[in-house]
């Protein structure tokens, strides 16, 4: 059985923490910056740690 591939593209937003989580940047944070808060913006620079079928999906493109 040959290796599987891992998706490249989900490898650059997505790194596996030592516990197995994956752990990705927060969305919303690209453009139209002036009509979001201070406090949501500053919210938004802290990484996330994806959860139900979310990680489910990455963990599938990310096997090793």
């Amino acid at each position: 059985m040959p290796k599987m591939k891992t998706n490249k593209g989900a490898a650059k937003r997505f790194k596996k923490l030592g516990n197995g989580k994956l752990k990705a940047r927060s969305a919303y944070t690209s453009h139209i910056l002036t009509s979001k808060t201070t406090k949501r913006k500053r919210n938004l620079r802290k990484s996330r740690v994806l959860t139900g079928a979310d990680a489910k999906r990455a963990q599938v493109l990310i096997p090793y």
